[in-house]
């Protein structure tokens, strides 16, 4: 009998969290030894539209999805992907699953949430570093009102790491007749210069330098580094706030004029591009393979895996992004421009309660070193290509959907080898007796019955 196996995700939204839930999906899905069943939930203000019933990965994902919780029998194994804090426990063997954190450090609550499971898997080894190396003190309140020190609170329950793996059959490098026509003829028309660079995420809270992928000083960073340049190359932002409205348009090209109005009138400013809008796996492929897209770049505060970069480099494109957090376990670093920074602590307006402690830290770029970074993929575009292709042939191999799935199969087999299985029972053969034949008979002894007066 196969173990019934309950998940908890984002499985129908367009976000980073929705992908990693997909693909866990169809890892078990694809073992074949397990009965899943799904509990869809939102993430954040993300659209839900992602799945479609004509594609048969997708059918079959929607057919596992419960319309409530409402299971004959407690769940062999139950795996939550979400972050700590909202981590529950059904199953008889609970596995929680989370992007982890951007920063150095987690919250108490998300301790609390890692101790209820049986394991954590996170998808890099900076995610596993942020939260083994998070301690407390825990403390004993005393009679008189004080408090005394009696150990250390930290995550005690093992922690794995599986990395977000890439369908190869989707990112992957194409020739330039093969790429989609209209994105090729909306790239073509709107920009004009031969060298793009792209960035791509989420423009979240914070002012200039508190955003998570530190978006306005990229903005600022590539506007001094070519401003009045006889030839530029543009910038293209592939980015939003929470949602894919028209006013979350108009408030995100408000906020790029902002940063570059800080510039004296008289400056030519290189081009910056927005696109805003929601785009599918496959046709953001088919954005990284523009001919006119020779670089991806991000400033990013930290990632908990970055999974556009990984996107980007099974294309072969090559990227500009921070030496440090969840990136650093793929970009290979004699293929990507690493820029160099530093460790400072979050801002307030980063602080997220329960989720990005005051007290942890992040990356910031060294701004000099981001200036070179950006001059030298404009001054030596066919090198990097080359240094690009080289890792992309890398990642192919070690990081593919299918490669995930095994990894992901062989962890799970590995702790819940304990789970009890239908076993067949084996009752004892029994011989036929022979009604002629009395001596059989003879030999069973009844008990005696006693006459009740």
């Amino acid at each position: 009998m196969k173990k019934l196996v309950l998940i908890t995700g984002p499985f129908s939204t367009r976000s980073g969290y929705g992908d990693h839930a997909r693909s866990i999906f169809y890892a078990l899905n694809n073992a074949k030894k397990y009965d899943i069943k799904l509990l869809d939930v939102r993430w954040g203000d993300t659209p839900r539209n992602y799945l479609n019933p004509k594609n048969s990965d997708h059918k079959a994902l929607l057919d596992c999805i419960l319309a409530d919780l409402m299971l004959e029998k407690q769940p062999d194994i139950y795996i939550d992907i979400r972050i700590p804090n909202e981590f529950e426990t059904y199953g008889k063997f609970n596995v929680g699953i989370t992007a982890g954190i951007e920063t150095t450090a987690i919250s108490q609550k998300w301790v609390e949430g890692c101790n209820k499971m049986d394991l954590i898997i996170v998808p890099s080894k900076h995610s596993k570093d942020s939260i083994v190396n998070t301690v407390f003190d825990a403390y004993q309140n005393l009679p008189d009102g004080t408090q005394k020190k009696v150990g250390d609170f930290k995550v005690e329950k093992p922690v794995e790491v599986i990395f977000e793996g890439m369908d190869t059959s989707i990112f992957k490098p194409l020739n330039v007749k093969d790429v989609d026509r209209s994105i090729l003829k909306l790239i073509n028309n709107t920009i004009k210069e031969d060298f793009a660079f792209l960035f791509v995420g989420q423009w979240v809270k914070g002012g200039y330098g508190e955003d998570r992928k530190d978006i306005g000083r990229l903005i600022k960073i590539f506007c001094e580094t070519f401003a009045n340049k006889s030839k530029q190359p543009a910038l293209i932002l592939k980015t939003s706030g929470a949602t894919f409205s028209f006013i979350d348009k108009q408030d995100t090209l408000t906020k790029i004029n902002n940063i570059k109005s800080k510039f004296p009138a008289t400056w030519k400013l290189p081009p910056i591009y927005l696109l805003h809008g929601d785009l599918t796996d496959d046709e953001m492929n088919h954005l990284y393979n523009h001919p006119k897209i020779k670089c991806m770049v991000s400033f990013t505060h930290g990632e908990g895996f970055g999974r556009p970069f990984l996107e980007a480099s099974m294309v072969g494109l090559p990227v500009i992004a921070p030496g440090w957090s969840g990136q650093i376990d793929f970009l290979d670093p004699e293929n990507t421009i690493f820029i160099e920074g530093k460790l400072e602590q979050v801002p307030k307006a980063a602080v997220w309660e329960d989720i990005v402690i005051p007290e942890s830290q992040w990356f910031v770029i060294d701004e000099h070193r981001a200036y070179l970074a950006l001059k030298f993929a404009v001054e030596n575009k066919y090198s990097i290509k080359n240094k690009a292709k080289n890792m992309m042939h890398k990642n192919i191999k070690l990081y593919s959907l299918d490669k995930m799935m095994t990894l992901f199969n062989e962890i799970l087999d590995k702790h819940t080898e304990h789970l009890a299985t239908s076993i067949p029972l084996k009752l004892p053969k029994l011989k036929k007796v022979d009604k002629s034949d009395n001596s059989d008979l003879n030999k069973i002894k009844l008990p005696k019955l006693k006459k009740i007066t």
